[in-house]
């Protein structure tokens, strides 16, 4: 859930009025034109890969999550934390293709054996913080890889394009139904010891777009019951919020503010993938079980 809640006044104190531009930009916290732009390229090379051909969505998800763990990895070495970064994304990339070709199978021994070739790689770097940079290791392939899984579990069924769209945009509307309230109406802090902007207001934004999501996609996408939509929906908007806060104080805790700089009016990779990697896994457990196999 991205939702900015407004400031009163000019920033420095000084008294004196921002130019109308500098406004807009400190209110809605982004650039957004540029994050629009990048929004819809992004949009366009998902929705191109997943229905033209579904082994490229796989290589679109294998190289977002390749970006995330470097993003991830390069903000942890700021605080002297080393990710072993070819181990975990080697391992990584095979629990994406063998969950994809082979199921939760081979995806569950692909990380079994990603954890064991990890603590190997780390061993020839000595004792010295050897349980700090392995944890990492493990913590970074289970918060994107694993996540990642049940992505490729979705779009593995025969309609799993539409399983995918339905997932992508419920939670790309949480987190528009966030920030938009947010925005304009936010004044209550959600959690403001982990995100000050995050707001109450904003919640109940991400509650009313993504359940409005879930109803029309179910009903119109998946010929799937209109209450389904409301518990994806509802799932959705809790998860994303999540792993919106779980970013957030995983940025607190290293001092930075973006994870990277890769996505103009974004910031990093990391921090568009947040709230998708936390949806997918109640994602596919409400459309597996909830909605049949067209």
């Amino acid at each position: 859930m991205k939702s900015d809640a407004p400031t009163d006044g000019p920033p420095d104190g000084t008294g004196e009025a921002e130019p109308a531009e500098a406004q807009k930009q400190s209110r809605a916290g982004r650039d957004l034109p540029a994050a629009i732009g990048v929004g819809l390229v992004l949009g366009l090379t998902v929705l191109a890969s997943l229905f033209l051909l579904k082994d490229v969505f796989v290589l679109v998800v294998v190289l977002a999550l390749g970006v995330g763990l470097w993003e991830l990895s390069r903000a942890l070495r700021t605080v002297g934390i080393a990710v072993p970064f070819v181990p975990v994304v080697t391992g990584g990339t095979l629990m994406l293709v063998g969950a994809f070709y082979g199921g939760m199978e081979t995806a569950a021994v692909a990380m079994a054996l990603t954890v064991i070739g990890t603590l190997v790689w780390r061993l020839s770097d000595g004792a010295d913080g050897f349980v700090r940079d392995s944890s990492a290791g493990i913590f970074s392939l289970s918060y994107l890889h694993l996540m990642g899984v049940f992505v490729m579990l979705m779009v593995v069924e025969d309609d799993g394009p539409l399983r995918i769209v339905a997932f992508i945009v419920v939670t790309i509307c949480s987190d528009t139904g966030g920030y938009v309230a947010g925005v304009l109406l936010g004044r209550h802090p959600m959690a403001p010891s982990i995100s000050p902007k995050k707001s109450w207001e904003g919640f109940a934004g991400s509650l009313l777009f993504g359940v409005t999501a879930g109803i029309v996609l179910m009903v119109l996408l998946l010929d799937a019951p209109w209450w389904v939509g409301v518990v994806l929906g509802v799932a959705a908007v809790a998860m994303a919020t999540l792993g919106d806060l779980s970013e957030s104080l995983i940025k607190r805790d290293l001092g930075i503010k973006d994870m990277g700089d890769l996505l103009p009016g974004h910031g990093g990779l990391m921090d568009r993938l947040d709230s998708l990697i936390a949806v997918a896994p109640v994602a596919w457990l409400i459309l597996y079980y909830l909605v049949p196999l067209s």
